[in-house]
């Protein structure tokens, strides 16, 4: 019995040893393959969201004879498929190779021809729920949403949702997006309308679009997609945003001036983006060794340097790959025990009535 136990892990033990060996080998392959392509264009990632800039840079150094093109760092989910649509027959510096998108966007994205399946090598650590089965897209992170506040500005920080519709906040609430076409400003809509106690999915974008319609009509709302630059300047005192791009700002800033970052006390929202590949990338294969890197143990812990909570968080805590200090660093664990992850239909339907509804019943030109 001894002597069949021992034969048998033999065997397993060689086998994956072969099957790391085939993976090293096609590795190699795909990086020669990106290198000889030369170039990756990227969409909408702005260097202080989820540490976009440490990624690529640390995509560059790893691979510094492939040039990454960077367009329109200040792009909408929305935008970065208009792209892949707008370049299907231009293999140019216009065409995107990749896209980071809200989660309602890849199997839209899928049913429209626009992506291309590949899976990476940690395939297996990213949860079920959040990824296509083919490996058309798959989520990348996530975060809460959340309000940020200029505290020179701001004298009492608003706790909740139904604080914002205050007298005293008049003239200081911004999104920090446009709601008809940005994931993230989507997805505030949808957070407050689980505020004002609406089921998730469509009848919370309704209520979302209708507490928002009241902002504007109270004159608390200000039709500008708020940054760390106009929450500074003074134009946004408190802008709605995923916590983690909150905390970068915070960082940016250093105390000039002083704010504050609030996950509200109901309608706690989190938000989960995907990646994919372009089905018409000019450079596929240096797409599918950005995707490797993304979702290697490095480039999963940039992103959680950038308060993003990365798609193997899980399988990287039990493994005990994620350092101390970048733990300590994030939000309160309760700020995330009460998020409530919408489904892929809740998604869906709630993205349907905002962008739909905006423009008729809230009628603010966000821009």
């Amino acid at each position: 019995m001894m002597t069949k136990k021992i034969v048998l892990s033999a065997s397993v033990a060689a086998l994956l040893a072969s099957t790391a060996m085939v993976r090293a080998d096609a590795m190699a392959d795909l990086e020669a393959a990106a290198k000889a392509e030369g170039s990756l264009t990227t969409i909408a990632l702005p260097h202080d969201w989820c540490g976009y800039g440490a990624v690529i840079d640390g995509f560059k150094a790893k691979y510094p004879e492939i040039a990454v093109n960077e367009l329109n760092p200040d792009a909408g989910s929305a935008d970065e498929v208009e792209a892949i649509k707008a370049n299907k027959d231009n293999k140019g510096p216009q065409a995107p190779d990749v896209i980071d998108v809200g989660l309602a966007y890849g199997p839209s994205s899928k049913a429209e021809g626009l992506t291309q399946p590949y899976k990476v090598a940690t395939w297996d650590e990213i949860p079920d729920n959040i990824k296509d089965a083919d490996g058309h897209w798959y989520g990348d992170y996530y975060g809460v949403m959340s309000f940020l506040v200029n505290k020179d500005l701001v004298k009492n920080t608003p706790a909740d949702w139904a604080d914002l519709l205050k007298p005293e906040y008049a003239n200081q609430v911004a999104l920090a997006g446009d709601p008809r076409a940005s994931n993230q400003a989507i997805l505030a809509v949808h957070a407050a309308g689980l505020g004002k106690g609406a089921a998730a999915g469509e009848a919370a974008g309704k209520a979302g679009l209708e507490y928002f319609a009241e902002m504007n009509k109270a004159g608390n709302f200000v039709p500008v997609i708020g940054k760390s630059g106009t929450l500074a300047q003074g134009a946004t005192p408190i802008v709605v945003m995923w916590d983690y791009n909150a905390l970068a700002a915070k960082d940016t800033l250093a105390g000039n001036p002083p704010v504050e970052v609030v996950v509200p006390a109901t309608g706690v929202q989190a938000g989960v983006y995907v990646q994919a590949i372009s089905a018409y990338a000019p450079h596929p294969n240096a797409a599918k060794l950005w995707m490797e890197y993304l979702y290697s143990d490095e480039g999963q812990l940039l992103w959680l340097k950038g308060y993003c909570h990365p798609a193997r968080f899980s399988a990287m805590s039990k493994a005990g790959k994620i350092p101390q200090d970048l733990l300590d660093k994030l939000p309160p664990a309760a700020s995330y025990d009460a998020a409530y992850f919408p489904t892929l239909e809740e998604v869906d339907a709630n993205k349907k009535a905002v962008t739909e509804g905006w423009d008729s019943v809230v009628g603010a030109n966000v821009q």
